[in-house]
């Protein structure tokens, strides 16, 4: 897949300056494991991580980037060392806005809004609520 980027001051806020970055990224990944067997995570200089694992499908691989990107402190998410197969279908990787709604970017990428339900459900693992969304967070859209 390749190399992924994302704002570093932008996140969900997982661990400090006295954390271990990529133990606390690693295991909030596999809290919600989107299918990621053998997971490995290593937080370089200046916030790259980069994963390796066998993923059971690309949906498993692009949610866990997504799970490792949208942490504060993490600017670039390389997954070159996960074996995944290819990506099927199209996905569209979003960046919210100001003001965006799941309603209003189902109704963008969808053409309805009542489709946003699909877009929260691929990526329940990055959504908890599909009222909580923030600007400069990313997600995935699959596309007809």
């Amino acid at each position: 897949m390749g190399l992924f980027d994302f704002a570093y001051n932008m996140g969900k806020k997982l661990f400090g300056h006295d954390d271990d970055a990529q133990k606390e990224i690693q295991k909030h990944i596999e809290e919600d494991n989107p299918g990621v067997e053998e997971l490995n995570v290593e937080m370089g200089d200046e916030g790259k991580v980069v994963l390796t694992g066998k993923a059971s499908s690309a949906d498993a691989v692009e949610k866990a980037v997504l799970m490792a990107g949208n942490v504060e402190g993490v600017t670039q998410v390389d997954t070159s060392g996960v074996e995944a197969p290819e990506q099927e279908k199209e996905v569209e990787f979003y960046e919210i806005q100001k003001g965006d709604t799941l309603w209003a970017i189902s109704q963008k990428f969808l053409g309805n809004g009542a489709r946003y339900k699909e877009i929260f459900e691929a990526n329940k693992e990055v959504i908890k609520d599909p009222d909580l969304i923030y600007p400069g967070q990313k997600i995935r859209i699959p596309l007809d």
